[in-house]
């Protein structure tokens, strides 16, 4: 009979390319990943496994195989989801992560209820990029994911996944008090072309999002300054170090010598929660959805 734990580590090595990137996904050992491997070839009596360079490949048998073991562990999650609804109750361990603003923002309220009506339900939260949050989900390391998508830039969201829309977030204009355009009412993108961003850390979706944004403006970005932390990017505002897009959510407190201005097209950022779809009857994943959503509607 085929070891689960063993098909788990060959889907991981399928799904990450590499003995070490499995290990890290699976918080094991490369050694432990290898002699996992090696007992599954002996159940089996054939190869899995081939050198390829430094590292390994699949053999056709290993990669037959591995097709099985994502279909047989998605099975699996089914029944256990299956199982968590007929008891009806909210129980055991759920994962999830959030985006830096969201994790702010959403989840003192959202697991503060969880913990007060669901004791038996142990919690497990991190941060974590949008596009880093997805694949986690993906790869079954998190049970749900807060991620995010720009009214004019879609996060796209792989096949067999969930989610449920949370809020829409708007977002303005941060710039010091003095600034040439502070006393307006609201104010267009194109209109920075010669102030310096304090924008995200380079290749995150928000920055790519900005860059893209102001370049469809005619606007060649000058970035000063990078922060992954809304409230760092503001603290750089205050100190006249340039402007900054800051959305509602996570924002407050806004520090002194900040004005914020609209602009005059409206720009939001939809901020939903994933999950797989293999999970979708587990009475915690609704849980915690509804305490998202009950979280999301406080944001002010």
């Amino acid at each position: 009979m085929l070891n689960l734990e063993r098909l788990r580590t060959l889907d991981a090595l399928a799904r990450h390319g590499s003995v070490s990137a499995a290990a890290e996904a699976l918080h094991v050992t490369t050694s432990a990943v290898s002699q996992q491997l090696g007992k599954l070839e002996r159940e089996i009596n054939q190869r899995l496994l081939s050198k390829n360079g430094r590292g390994v490949r699949l053999t056709d048998a290993g990669r037959l195989l591995s097709e099985h073991a994502a279909r047989i562990l998605s099975q699996v999650e089914l029944a256990e989801s299956d199982l968590e609804a007929h008891r009806g109750q909210v129980v055991g361990e759920l994962r999830l992560s959030a985006f830096p603003t969201a994790a702010r923002g959403l989840f003192p309220v959202a697991l503060r209820a969880l913990r007060a009506e669901h004791p038996g339900l142990r919690v497990r939260s991190s941060e974590l990029e949008p596009e880093q949050g997805i694949a986690a989900v993906v790869r079954g390391d998190l049970d749900l994911a807060v991620v995010l998508d720009w009214y004019n830039k879609p996060m796209p969201v792989p096949d067999g996944l969930v989610k449920a829309p949370l809020l829409d977030d708007p977002a303005e204009v941060a710039m010091p008090a003095g600034h040439r355009l502070a006393g307006r009412e609201e104010v267009d993108l194109a209109e920075f072309a010669e102030d310096e961003w304090i924008t995200w850390g380079e290749g995150e979706f928000c920055h790519e999002w900005l860059m893209f944004t102001l370049r469809s403006k005619g606007v060649e970005p000058i970035v000063g300054h990078r922060a992954g932390e809304t409230h760092t990017q503001l603290q750089l505002v205050s100190a006249g170090l340039g402007v900054c897009i800051a959305p509602l959510l996570g924002r407050h407190p806004v520090p002194d010598g900040v004005v914020l201005v609209p602009l005059t097209q409206r720009v939001r950022r939809h901020v939903y929660v994933i999950w797989r779809a293999d999970a979708d009857r587990r009475p915690s994943i609704r849980a915690a959805v509804e305490a998202l959503r009950t979280a999301a509607q406080q944001v002010d």
